[in-house]
């Protein structure tokens, strides 16, 4: 029977074909070494922070090889899509007490809590004249009753409607414009209601009508932080993502600079980082 003479392999093409076949059991079992370590999140983040959320991610995204998918709602529904299983891997609440329940209830990570923004509310009229800072105007509409209709955040569900809440008990109108009080689900339904000219007056968070470190249109009253409670927003890992790269990724890059100068923007603050109370 006819056969072809042995193929002779010198050294060193005996030690490229075994390098070339570990580099390609390696690439088969692992593929790109870019594409092994990429991962991918899915973020819940309060609606105060949408906007803010969104361009975040973008410039994660683009600094990173993980991926980000992010749902938006009140603090009050998100946390209750987390009770029922929702598979979020990192919370960004609009308050405090949130995170808490979710890591007293087994739902959430130990020790993985911190503090990534202090929110501001301001009272908002989507008035074509110059923006007004001041919002003398604004506060002489609500205090007078010269509106229709005062939208604010469900305070059942959002932290910024409690705020609010609190802002009119503090200047003694809450009983006066109760009759005339629209509430959203969350904050960015109460943004809508007056964006849209169904409510005059409303009671929104600052970073939603801030852009880039200014404000570009509407009357705009900031309310005196000594009229509500410190508005302090929490982040905390879930236990669907304690053992995923892009949630751990993500927490990481909420406290750097660039993020943090992005928050600033729109009007966000930050305390001392203050990692989980107790």
């Amino acid at each position: 029977m006819f056969s072809l003479p042995p193929r002779r392999t010198t050294k060193v093409g005996q030690a490229g074909s075994l390098v070339g076949f570990v580099l390609a059991f390696v690439l088969v079992l692992f593929g790109p070494v870019g594409k092994a370590l990429a991962a991918e999140a899915n973020i819940a983040v309060a609606s105060n922070f949408s906007e803010v959320a969104r361009l975040l991610a973008k410039l994660f995204e683009q600094q990173t090889v993980h991926r980000l998918r992010l749902s938006f709602g009140s603090t009050g529904k998100l946390h209750a899509q987390i009770k029922n299983g929702a598979p979020f891997a990192v919370l960004l609440s609009a308050d405090q007490k949130t995170p808490g329940l979710l890591v007293a209830d087994g739902l959430a990570v130990v020790n993985s809590r911190f503090s990534y923004a202090q929110g501001k509310l301001v009272m908002w009229s989507a008035s074509p004249k110059r923006a007004d800072r001041q919002g003398q105007e604004l506060l002489q509409k609500l205090s007078k009753g010269r509106f229709r209709w005062l939208a604010i955040a469900n305070p059942a569900f959002a932290p910024y409607g409690l705020a609010a809440r609190a802002a009119l008990e503090s200047l003694g109108l809450l009983e006066r414009v109760r009759p005339r009080l629209v509430r959203g689900e969350s904050v960015a339904q109460a943004y809508q209601f007056v964006a849209s000219g169904n409510a005059d007056l409303g009671f929104v968070a600052l970073s939603q009508v801030m852009r880039h470190g200014r404000i570009p249109n509407g009357l705009v009253w900031v309310v005196p932080q000594t009229l509500y409670p410190p508005i302090r927003q929490d982040a905390v890992l879930l236990n669907a993502g304690r053992d995923n790269p892009a949630a751990a990724a993500w927490m990481s890059w909420l406290q750097d600079e660039t993020a943090r100068a992005l928050m600033r923007q729109f009007g966000y603050t930050h305390q001392p980082l203050v990692t989980e109370r107790h």
